[in-house]
């Protein structure tokens, strides 16, 4: 069978494709474009129809969230990679900081998630990932112990601030690597990826 485009219609053969090239569509859009990009942008980037999209995504907030767990997956690495060591905080900071100012849509998801209380497991997963290496820190003397998760969120917040009113992303980390150095917290070792 064509489609009226000249490419073959698979049919459901094609849904796994299908959902793989939303979900990278998705994630790249959020990232450049925030939470509430068009879904029909994302639907066209995939290449596939809003129809196609919300059969497996019935909702915006059901895509996001297969972005996010993305998101988390990376963490959980990042993290895992730490071993729970004197740099694991460092780690990891480092890589919720890059998603900062990366991916405009990754606390944008985090927010919609928790004011809405679907699935606030995503967001507290996120929480705990930040508390496990925090504890850590604070044991080695790497983070100062008035530094509690309550303060990361803050600063997370004001960082997220930070990357949404800059000129380019350049400036972004500069301006959230002051942030951090202001506030006791660990300067990245490294420049921030991407």
């Amino acid at each position: 069978m064509e489609t009226h485009e000249g490419r073959s219609n698979r049919g459901p053969a094609a849904a796994p494709a299908n959902r793989a090239a939303l979900v990278r569509a998705a994630r790249r859009l959020f990232a450049e474009r925030g939470y509430r990009v068009p879904l029909s942008a994302v639907a066209r980037e995939a290449g596939v129809g809003q129809g196609v999209l919300y059969r497996h995504f019935p909702t915006r907030m059901d895509l996001a969230l297969e972005v996010f767990e993305q998101n988390l997956a990376e963490l959980d690495r990042v993290a895992a990679a730490g071993g729970g060591g004197p740099d694991a905080f460092s780690l990891l900071w480092e890589k919720v900081l890059d998603l900062v100012v990366t991916d405009v849509g990754f606390l944008e998801t985090v927010v919609e998630v928790r004011r809405t209380n679907s699935q606030l497991q995503h967001a507290d997963h996120m929480r705990r990932l930040l508390d496990d290496a925090l504890v850590v820190a604070h044991r080695s003397g790497t983070v100062p112990a008035d530094i509690d998760l309550d303060t990361l969120v803050v600063l997370l917040r004001a960082a997220y601030g930070v990357a949404v009113t800059a000129d380019d992303r350049g400036s972004a980390r500069t301006g959230i690597a002051l942030l951090m150095s202001r506030s006791g917290l660990p300067a990245p070792v490294s420049p921030l990826t991407h």
